[in-house]
């Protein structure tokens, strides 16, 4: 895969080119990015692969939510509906979009909608829902709209300084553009990750003076969930678990069940991936089913002993009281 990937260098030079001429068109105003009334906070990366985007979506919803209305806007990816789609009580994964209905599915009393068209997106909420704050999903390379705060996702073990171009490597955007950013989050770190690394990453880095380098790890729940009982790991033990994944990394996932010495099968699937008639037919006949909680939301109706772990950010040092401080001051500035 490596060797196709190189292969193909001279398609990575070709769409490095498209990259470059498209964000000189919105920098000197051929292509407009456009401003809007609400509060608008982007979550994003400028690369291909799992960041933990949704769980970061999930913190700034549990920072903001209870001072503030808070919409979400997603693409809502690999969705079979069209256009802008408001999600309600009859929502479906397959209308929405598995991490979106992820989010939906935890946070109900919040507006959630898709729409590729970010501005019509939020035009719609503006009119028919009237937000403090719309929370943009995956939305950092969407430049048709200029967004009020940006949260920059890069992973510890593929920070975007050292990838490149699709499809050699995995960005989607140019690494100048991560000027753009209030914050750039490391994610998937060590949680021991010692102050020398973090001061080395940082000076790899080369962040602006106005933006802030944060740094965080995947916490993962105690408690393992299905939709009628919650477990400890303990249970796990004396059962034949079969793991199926359909994440961009998997990665991160495997390592934490290895250091609580879980045995299992494991099942790979690519990232977003809607399982087939005989896929669910094969994973029913598993005894017990553990997977991450984007899998089960496309799962939960279609496979018996089915059990997911929850996953939060959590940052190393005072990063979260420094996020929520840059988010909040955000907000008392365009209240």
């Amino acid at each position: 895969m490596q060797l196709f990937r190189k292969i193909l260098y001279p398609f990575s030079l070709l769409y490095a080119l498209v990259v470059y001429v498209r964000n000189f068109l919105f920098d000197v105003g051929v292509f407009t990015s456009k401003t809007f009334k609400t509060p608008t906070i982007c979550v994003g990366n400028i690369s291909v692969g799992g960041t933990g985007k949704t769980p970061m979506v999930e913190f700034l919803i549990s920072v903001l939510n209870n001072e503030y209305k808070v919409a979400i806007l997603s693409r809502g990816y690999k969705r079979i509906s069209k256009g802008f789609v408001l999600a309600n009580t009859n929502s479906t994964v397959e209308e929405l979009g598995d991490e979106p209905y992820q989010i939906w599915s935890k946070y109900s009393e919040i507006s959630l909608a898709v729409d590729t068209d970010r501005r019509n997106g939020i035009s719609i909420l503006e009119k028919e829902i009237t937000p403090d704050v719309i929370l943009l999903d995956d939305a950092f390379q969407h430049r048709k709209v200029k967004s009020g705060f940006s949260v920059l996702l890069t992973s510890y073990s593929e920070l975007y300084v050292d990838d490149w171009y699709l499809p050699t490597g995995n960005l989607r955007d140019s690494r100048r553009e991560v000027k753009r950013a209030n914050v750039i989050v490391v994610t998937k770190c060590p949680q021991d990750l010692s102050v020398q690394e973090q001061e080395s990453i940082k000076n790899r880095l080369k962040p602006k003076e106005n933006q802030r380098v944060l740094f965080s790890y995947l916490e993962y729940s105690a408690e393992v969930m299905s939709s009628e009982e919650n477990v400890s790991l303990d249970f796990f033990n004396t059962k034949k678990v079969t793991l199926v994944t359909g994440i961009a990394n998997p990665k991160p996932f495997l390592e934490y069940l290895k250091g609580v010495n879980l045995n299992y099968e494991h099942l790979a699937f690519k990232d977003h991936h809607f399982f087939s008639d005989d896929e669910l037919a094969l994973l029913n006949t598993k005894e017990l089913i553990l997977t991450t909680e984007k899998d089960y939301v496309r799962l939960k109706h279609t496979i018996s002993n089915l059990y997911y772990i929850p996953i939060k950010h959590a940052f190393i040092g005072n990063g979260k009281e420094i996020l929520s401080d840059a988010l909040t001051a955000f907000m008392k500035q365009n209240s």
